[in-house]
């Protein structure tokens, strides 16, 4: 970012801009005729500018140039890596889909809790250590050194796509919300809480990202769990309402209420294919949540190795946590008889979280379980934002096109790739309703082309160029080859298991292992056409 002579006209451009965007939303709801909850507006209203003022304290203080900026100078301690790590996996997609997906189809789908947390745990043992030691700037890094810049840029564009729906997912979930809750449409509610989580990002970077996630994460665990208690008044005890989930979910014979599947579920008429289907989602869970860019900025911009892998592991133990209360939700909103209450029953499974935190708890409870979602909304999109940001200018913009660029240069590339990235994530989340779907389909493309790159730039010796192409082109035939109902993209290959349109063969997994492999065999036999390149670090961030 070069020097910091900008950083007091950010500053004051950007309290200048909320001070005038809180006046508009105020003045916008008053005129609108909407029915607002005030409380929660005010308190939303002063929770974002506290965060926006942490963030910008964080970034001034610990001004580090552009190493700074995507790095926090490779000097963030455990226990702020451990917290930024759980913020950012603990999003707005999390909490909001593991309440749907435990609303329906039933807790057998909400797959991600305990799927990211065994994922956060792999990928501290076996990826964390090894990033770190060569001291990468980005995950792309490996890729570049071992495979050549011009696939690194065709292998960042999963990347930035999985960030960019990444942080729709999550937006969608915050904009469901504080329209039911606080009475502002969808839209508004959206556009409001990108720009605050843009505005703190572009000013501080790494730093203030990894300081405002610390103080989210404890708003999150609070407001969370003290939905519970509140929320179950309406439906009995913890035990009485897991005795009437289990029974009522699974009145039509499904064994939904587990959280997997029987060993012999190809076998049981309530699962059939869509046994195979479950584990396809699963290992794409596990699997497709090791290779982000916002994993590893916190992981690289820890201050060893050693603390790279911990704070991982720490991290996946806090999100298993942290997805307690929102399951229970789901359950809590399955049980209820809305109509007795005389409440409105959720208009669909992704109106759960927020039709509960409006109707079962008191004001003063849904104002600060608003305030959780907020935060865990804010923590995910400021650090996948700044991720993609990070990869653009390090890994696109800096190799292909202005290799001697300054690290001013890059800074500034820096932030405008952020407002880029914010504004692409708004569009994607103001026109996809579905919070799971999104949320899925977020690790689905970096699990099929990135997660087989990554694995083989850092563990197999023989992986070389031909190898990756050859697996680049066997990853992305196979997986969109078998649709994409989000984006009405029907499938193509003769898949088994088609119902209704929908390929329950585990073609994702498929599509992953066949990229796998064929890296390695294709490499194996093009070893003499082009020689492997050892793993090294391609350049060192200055």
């Amino acid at each position: 970012m070069g020097g910091t002579s900008n950083k007091p006209n950010w500053n004051i451009i950007g309290f200048i801009g909320i001070g005038v965007l809180a006046v508009f939303l105020l003045v916008y709801a008053t005129l609108s005729g909407r029915d607002i909850f005030w409380t929660g507006l005010i308190f939303m209203l002063f929770f974002f500018f506290i965060i926006y003022f942490i963030g910008v304290y964080a970034g001034n203080k610990n001004d580090t140039g552009l190493q700074g900026m995507m790095l926090a100078g490779r000097s963030i301690p455990l226990w702020i890596g451990m917290f930024s790590m759980s913020a950012t996996w603990v999003g707005g997609g999390y909490i909001n889909g593991t309440a749907e997906a435990t609303y329906s189809p039933g807790l057998v789908w909400a797959q991600a809790p305990w799927a990211y947390a065994i994922s956060l745990i792999i990928a501290g043992i076996f990826y964390a250590r090894r990033m770190r030691n060569y001291e990468f700037t980005t995950m792309i890094d490996p890729l570049e050194a071992r495979f050549g810049k011009k696939i690194a840029a065709v292998l960042f564009l999963p990347a930035l796509a999985g960030e960019i729906f990444w942080s729709g997912a999550i937006l969608t979930a915050l904009g469901t919300t504080f329209g039911t809750i606080l009475g502002l449409d969808f839209t508004t509610s959206i556009i409001i809480s990108a720009i605050f989580a843009i505005a703190y990002t572009v000013v501080g970077g790494m730093w203030s990202v990894a300081y405002t996630d610390a103080v989210q994460l404890s708003i999150i665990i609070v407001g969370l769990f003290l939905i519970v208690p509140f929320a179950m008044k309406h439906t009995g005890g913890l035990q009485e309402n897991w005795t009437q989930y289990v029974s009522s979910i699974g009145k039509n014979g499904t064994n939904y209420a587990s959280f997997f599947p029987p060993l012999n579920g190809w076998k049981d008429p309530s699962w059939g294919d869509k046994y195979w289907q479950w584990w396809d989602l699963a290992f794409l869970l596990l699997f497709g949540g090791i290779p982000w860019q916002v994993y590893f900025q916190r992981v690289l911009s820890s201050k060893s190795a050693s603390i790279a892998m911990w704070l991982s592991i720490m991290a996946g133990g806090v999100a298993l946590i942290v997805a307690v209360p929102s399951m229970l939700v789901g359950i809590i909103g399955y049980n209820a008889d809305w109509t007795a209450l005389g409440f409105p029953k959720p208009e669909n499974a992704a109106m759960v979280f927020p039709y509960v935190l409006r109707y079962l708890t008191p004001s003063f409870v849904a104002a600060v379980g608003l305030g959780a979602l907020a935060a865990a909304v804010m923590s995910s999109v400021d650090a996948s934002i700044l991720s993609a940001a990070s990869m653009s200018s390090w890994n696109v913009y800096r190799p292909l096109f202005k290799p001697k660029a300054t690290a001013k240069e890059l800074g500034k590339v820096i932030q405008r790739a952020i407002l880029l990235v914010g504004v692409a994530a708004t569009i994607i989340a103001l026109n996809v309703k579905s919070v799971s779907e999104l949320w899925v389909l977020c690790s689905d493309f970096v699990y099929c082309m990135l997660f087989p790159q990554l694995t083989m730039a850092l563990f197999s010796k023989s992986a070389n160029w031909y190898g990756s192409v050859a697996g680049i082109i066997v990853a992305f035939i196979l997986r969109i080859g078998g649709g994409e109902p989000v984006f009405n993209i029907p499938h193509f290959l003769p898949y088994p298991m088609i119902h209704e349109g929908v390929v329950l063969f585990p073609f994702r997994t498929f599509a992953m292992v066949c990229s796998l492999i064929t890296i390695y065999v294709v490499s194996k036999l093009t070893t003499k056409l082009s020689p492997p390149v050892p793993l090294h670090n391609p350049r060192k961030i200055t």
